[in-house]
């Protein structure tokens, strides 16, 4: 056993290190980057820093990609600081030297706050989308609608605190008296998520929102997506999803949850078919033929759930630690980005081997 490392020997094993080719380093260099600068540099046009002479800001394509990161291992603020400084993949990945300066946690959850109060994810994810298009990434064999959970720190407010966030909202909307004064906030209440919502499913609690997809059957691409409070019915966000324009003439494959005449006649109406799974009512049990049909629809619809397998499994869950429902559904849409980002990496392996 050495007892010391040469130069050489350093030399050897970072040549070694670079020469495979690992998820990040594909994800570098197969994904066009400068298709989102336009974006982000609407979105922090004007943005000066805050006192003179201060440090120069990160640039934006840096800090896409640190937020690209952080999504694709669902680290916190502290911990991304940290494996940026820790790990020799994520600087090449974001193109940093071992003395380079790195983002702090404080300002990594800057740029995400601003880009979500911007609702800059709907417009990051139409980007890589038109990016898509334009290279035939979509199948069309029809499309799948499902929702998955996203889960955040569990908390319920009590009355006393629903009320004080009542009050507060509606002075932030000139709605209560002059004379009121606003309550103070307690550290608890801060920490409160007032949006998420509780719901059950398979006598299983859960606490959080939904993320609401349409993805291309053939290609597995979210195509796109809702996010609601958890305690949102999936059949209604149906409407939402569906886009004439693109999915015309179409298949729409779907579980039993969205199975209604409303969402029938709605398919239809688009110029869409219907391929929504039957469901048994009271004093109606499903057929010979229904069940053939269910099971038809299932060999396709099952897709959607090694969507959400692999946004679960490879990409940590989907636990969030954001609160609100304005950064829970920017946090969302970008882990739908790159969730499509991941995707296209994948299939472009595949073609190139």
């Amino acid at each position: 056993m050495k007892l010391f490392y040469t130069d050489a020997d350093l030399e050897r094993n970072e040549g070694k290190r670079k020469a495979i080719k690992d998820t990040l380093s594909e994800l570098r260099d197969t994904i066009p980057w400068t298709r989102f600068l336009p974006i982000l540099q609407k979105t922090f046009r004007g943005k000066s820093p805050k006192a003179p002479g201060g440090r120069p800001a990160f640039p934006l394509e840096l800090m896409m990609k640190v937020l690209v990161l952080q999504r694709v291992y669902n680290l916190s603020d502290a911990q991304m600081e940290y494996q940026i400084l820790d790990r020799n993949s994520f600087r090449d990945f974001l193109g940093l030297g071992v003395d380079s300066r790195v983002p702090d946690e404080k300002t990594i959850w800057y740029y995400r706050n601003e880009l979500a109060k911007k609702k800059a994810d709907v417009q990051l994810f139409a980007a890589f989308d038109a990016f898509l298009m334009e290279k035939g990434g979509y199948v069309k064999e029809g499309v799948i609608v499902d929702a998955s959970f996203i889960e955040v720190p569990r908390s319920k407010p009590t009355k006393e605190e629903n009320q004080s966030h009542e009050q507060k909202q509606q002075k932030q909307e000139g709605e209560a008296p002059a004379s009121e004064q606003e309550p103070s906030a307690s550290p608890r209440e801060r920490q409160l998520d007032y949006d998420a919502k509780w719901t059950k499913k398979n006598s299983k609690s859960y606490f959080g929102y939904k993320d609401h997809v349409k993805v291309d059957a053939g290609s597995k691409f979210i195509t796109k997506y809702v996010v609601t409070p958890a305690n949102i019915h999936d059949s209604p966000v149906l409407h939402q999803l569906l886009e004439p324009a693109r999915d015309k003439g179409q298949a729409v494959y779907a579980d039993k949850g969205y199975t209604s005449w409303d969402n029938d006649f709605a398919i239809r109406g688009l110029g869409m078919k219907s391929r929504i799974m039957k469901k048994a009512v009271r004093n109606a049990p499903l057929t010979e033929k229904d069940k053939e049909w269910n099971q038809s629809i299932s060999k396709i619809r099952a897709r959607v759930e090694h969507v959400f397998g692999y946004i679960e499994i490879a990409m940590n869950r989907m636990y969030l630690r954001a609160k609100g429902l304005m950064r829970i559904t920017f946090t969302t849409g970008l882990m739908n980005l790159v969730y499509n980002l991941l995707r296209y990496t994948t299939l472009q392996r595949a073609r190139s081997a």
